[in-house]
């Protein structure tokens, strides 16, 4: 416990108290010995980070929860990567920056539930690049990430309909190894009619 606080730069009492706070996970134990490591050393710096930009404690500790109960990347990734998306490794940190002052446990545990987000040791896994981007920028211009994450999930589930309205139409009258040069196609009426929609909405408001 001595080794691992002075590696971090923090006193033995503040790590007890981490410790009790349950803001790092318990040490591995071979009899009276109890062994910390680089997880725990990587754990206690997110914290120092997380403190700067100004989350409290409680805070950090409601996060390392939603974090620690949360899917893992290789369920998340279960049936593939993305064919056409890249995913983001981010720290906690990294997310924090990304979301200023949005990063809450109700918003995490939303993202993880949506599969946006997923854990992979002491990193986070952002399914998509395109999709981390947007909801930056629409937090950005003050449009809450509750409010993004519950469009987000609208927004999948008429997607949802949309892609299974085209795959039958490629499978119908197209072969398999067609139907990947095809997409894109489905892809432009998709963002085509989007666009007009939009445009109808915006006019006759």
């Amino acid at each position: 416990m001595e080794e691992l606080a002075q590696e971090a730069g923090i006193t033995v009492r503040t790590l007890r108290f981490y410790r009790e706070r349950g803001l790092i996970p318990p040490p591995r134990r071979e009899g009276r010995i109890a062994w910390y490591d680089a997880h725990h050393l990587a754990r206690l710096r997110t914290i120092a980070a997380l403190l700067e930009r100004g989350h409290t404690l409680s805070g950090i500790a409601d996060l390392a929860s939603a974090f620690d109960s949360g899917r893992d990347v290789g369920e998340v990734l279960g049936l593939g990567e993305p064919t056409e998306e890249t995913p983001v490794r981010l720290t906690p940190e990294d997310l924090a920056d990304y979301f200023e002052g949005e990063v809450t446990p109700e918003n995490l545990v939303t993202a993880l539930d949506l599969g946006y987000l997923a854990t992979d040791g002491d990193e986070i896994v952002h399914i998509s690049r395109r999709l981390l981007d947007v909801s930056s920028a629409l937090v950005k211009e003050g449009v809450p990430l509750s409010a993004v994450l519950a469009a987000g999930r609208e927004v999948r589930s008429h997607a949802e309909a949309l892609a299974s309205l085209f795959v039958g139409l490629l499978r119908s009258h197209a072969t398999e190894a067609d139907a990947g040069r095809l997409r894109p196609l489905a892809k432009s009426v998709v963002e085509a009619e989007l666009s007009m929609a939009m445009d109808r909405l915006l006019r006759d408001s």
